[in-house]
């Protein structure tokens, strides 16, 4: 039988085919048969109550001319059985307004991956505080002070992010005694009026970032993301890095049994995490990328996991799935 789904996303046109997750969701969804509408954050909108979308239907396949948008609409997103909210981040005002639209929508009539009402609590950065046996040493500050007393606390090396930006975008390394420790530091704070993150560096990270996937708390596989060589720390895919095959370890799943509780609770149930040397560093909500490079060089389909996994949480008392008209 067939879902009524609808992928919010970013544009289509500019996602990349050989990497992007959300694009073999949509490719296996399409696959199985059910219906599948893309609409990108500026197509939610509220009327009376009710949260609507500007829905395109949508047919992919795997070409260069992957997509072809079919007829658009306004439509309620309770008629969908499934709504993925896969935009990318940053973690801004848009994205927390959309979340609100999102929450508009009855969970006793569709399923909406992942919850609006966790992803609200769960900045990519600031959700792994929850969590503080299994991080770094980590400071939240917009004071410079603050940052440059914690950089000495944890002898003198860390790495600082800003909270709403993801693919390594804004993330600077950062060294006591070095002449532009101040000059990054006022500039990523915007001279102490905007919040980052600040964590020990993890010597480790030479090694690799192990971007970890899970699946209602569950994982799913890994890669390692390698960073370029010439001195660069940052392993994001965004930033240059090189997907490693890599195998889960004994402490990885330690953090994902710790972890799984929480995020079931707070209705996470498709989630990246980054694990660097042991700790935890992310967790990824909001549209978690990884099954492209996991897929290639374990010999596995993820996305079909996804799916099956999705199914089921439509299936109704006769184990049957329903299409919404």
């Amino acid at each position: 039988m067939k879902l009524n789904m609808a992928f919010v996303m970013d544009p289509i046109e500019a996602i990349d085919t050989k990497r992007d997750t959300t694009f073999v969701l949509m490719l296996e969804s399409q696959a199985r048969g059910h219906l599948v509408s893309y609409l990108e954050l500026k197509d939610l909108y509220v009327e009376d109550g009710r949260g609507y979308g500007m829905a395109s239907g949508i047919s992919l396949r795997a070409a260069p001319d992957f997509f072809k948008l079919l007829e658009r609409a306004p439509l309620p997103l309770d008629s969908f059985d499934v709504v993925w909210m896969r935009k990318d981040p940053p973690f801004n005002t848009d994205y927390i307004y959309a979340t609100y639209i999102l929450g508009l929508i009855s969970p006793e009539k569709t399923v909406v991956i992942n919850d609006p009402r966790g992803l609200k609590e769960a900045n990519e950065k600031f959700y792994a505080l929850n969590f503080p046996e299994l991080i770094p040493p980590t400071v939240v500050s917009k004071d410079i002070g603050i940052l440059k007393s914690f950089l000495t606390k944890i002898g003198g090396e860390m790495v600082v992010k800003p909270l709403d930006s993801c693919g390594g975008e804004g993330v600077f390394y950062v060294k006591e005694g070095d002449r532009n420790s101040n000059v990054i530091l006022e500039n990523i704070t915007e001279g102490g009026r905007r919040y980052v993150l600040g964590q020990r560096f993890i010597k480790e990270v030479s090694e690799g970032d192990k971007r970890i996937i899970l699946l209602n708390g569950n994982p799913l596989g890994a890669v390692l993301r390698v960073a370029k060589p010439g001195g660069e720390f940052r392993c994001n895919f965004h930033s240059g890095g090189s997907p490693v095959y890599t195998e889960l370890t004994s402490r990885d799943i330690q953090i994902c049994e710790t972890l799984a509780p929480k995020l079931r609770g707070d209705g996470l149930y498709f989630v990246g995490i980054d694990v660097i040397g042991g700790y935890l560093t992310e967790v990824n909500s909001t549209s978690p990328t990884g099954i492209q490079e996991i897929n290639r060089l374990s010999g596995t389909k993820l996305e079909a996991k996804v799916l099956d996994f999705v199914e089921e949480m439509c299936r109704d008392s006769k184990g049957k799935i329903t299409l919404k008209c």
